[in-house]
């Protein structure tokens, strides 16, 4: 008798449905026997045949939990374009994101703590949070004060709201000339020019920097040090030293972005370490943990910390009391610190694969940066290669965006390469490699 796959065919057919949800409790196997009708060992083997199927998880003490849904596939590299291996967004996922977690749910699941959770809360965040976020954030050289940390709802919010702080509308932001895109639409969403400052191979120039200042004042500077996005690159200690001072003389505030330096374990101090009076560090937790649960820092220096604080509740930026008391627990209890370590881990294990199958490219990039620049050979414009590359199935992002105010696009890419398999990347690497190998006139369009 197959009795138990009937039984088991039933319960599949519940999940599929959607009357049984990701993260449901099924009933102890001899509850699930008695409300079925059928033996104690019977439903042992449903149980067996579920977890076969991959449609249930069981956890020792916990009991047997419906799964949730796999990651889909990502798509062959012979498939259309319009599924595309994704090398253009950048957000890494490691499988200890799912399992490392999970355990400090449990709290979250006290009815008192629960209730808390759906509560409203503010920018100021709890007393908890702000311990735990301060010891996050810390550096051998940086303390943050808990009390100056305020939060929003990610990374993304906070930056917005330092911007609005410090920038009026009609005033000027200073950036990197090559800058992350979303501060672009940041700017142009409340009314703020940005002022692309020269760089070289040190990182932004501060000589250019009170250049521009003189010309006309500006009203702050937005700066990537650790692990720049697009290039990849981090800022060394000298050079942050030097912008602290030209910071200092000029009477210019920071807005440091450092949602991508927990890859960087070695790296430089922040440049709120060098210029605590004159910078507002952002931080966040999407990059670190993951995407699906988003929660941003602001820290600004105490005379600031007001303006922000105001900036973050007139925006609406604020965060969520359910992902607070989640995020909380998590970076307490070593979560985030767990998983940080195997996105390093997961980093650096592609930073090799693009030294393998990059090799002899002109590609710019950090040991551990889960993205990298691209100086395309002299017969490609950008556009033109992601137009083939888009044919051939993989996605990458054109120079373009990352370009500050109206000058001109390099002949560069972006490489994102944390969202596909590490199989996968190496062979859209291989592939890459061989459209730069040829030229333009190898991909003709009918």
């Amino acid at each position: 008798m197959e009795d138990f796959r009937r039984v088991a065919d039933q319960v599949a057919a519940d999940i599929a449905a959607g009357r049984l949800r990701p993260g449901d409790r099924l009933p102890p196997q001899r509850a699930f026997a008695r409300q079925r009708g059928i033996a104690a060992s019977t439903a042992s083997r449903v149980y067996r045949e579920l977890a076969g199927r991959g449609l249930v998880v069981g956890e020792v003490g916990r009991g047997t939990f419906v799964r949730a849904a796999e990651r889909p596939a990502v798509p062959a590299l012979a498939e259309p374009a319009g599924a595309p291996v994704d090398l253009e967004l950048s957000y890494p996922l490691v499988p200890e994101q799912g399992t490392l977690p999970a355990a400090g749910m449990e709290r979250l699941l006290r009815p008192d703590v629960l209730a808390a959770a759906l509560g409203p809360t503010g920018v100021a965040g709890t007393p908890a949070a702000r311990e735990a976020a301060a010891a996050l954030l810390a550096t051998p050289g940086l303390a943050p004060e808990p009390s100056r940390i305020l939060f929003a709802g990610n990374g993304r919010q906070a930056l917005a709201g330092a911007v609005a702080a410090l920038v009026p509308p009609g005033g000027r932001l200073a950036v990197e000339a090559l800058t992350y895109p979303v501060i672009k639409g940041i700017a142009a969403r409340l009314g703020v020019t940005l002022v692309p400052i020269p760089a070289d191979e040190h990182g932004l120039r501060p000589d250019a920097l009170a250049a521009a200042h003189r010309a006309a004042p500006l009203g702050a500077l937005y700066v990537q040090p650790t692990l720049h996005n697009p290039l990849g690159t981090t800022m060394p200690e000298r050079r942050r030293a030097e912008l602290a001072a030209a910071l200092e003389r000029l009477g210019l505030h920071a807005i440091e972005d450092r949602v991508w330096a927990f890859l960087r374990a070695d790296g430089p101090e922040p440049l709120a370490a060098l210029a605590g009076r004159r910078t507002v560090l952002v931080d966040s937790l999407s990059k670190r943990l993951a995407p699906g649960l988003t929660l941003g820092f602001a820290v600004p220096p105490a005379p600031l910390a007001g303006r922000v604080a105001a900036a973050l509740r007139s925006g609406a930026w604020g965060p969520s009391r359910f992902a607070l008391e989640a995020a909380t627990g998590w970076m307490a209890d070593g979560t985030v610190e767990a998983v940080t370590r195997a996105k390093r881990a997961d980093a650096a294990a592609r930073r090799r694969i693009v030294a393998e199958r990059l090799a002899g490219a002109a590609v710019r990039s950090g040991p551990c940066s889960y993205f990298c620049w691209w100086d395309l050979p002299p017969r490609w414009r950008a556009e033109t290669f992601v137009a083939a590359a888009a044919r051939r199935g993989i996605a990458v992002t054109p120079a373009a965006a990352f370009v500050a105010g109206t000058g001109a696009a390099p002949r560069a890419v972006r490489i994102g390469l944390a969202s596909p398999p590490r199989d996968t990347l190496a062979h859209a690497l291989d592939v890459l490699a061989e459209i730069a190998a040829g030229g333009p006139d190898d991909f003709p369009v009918d």
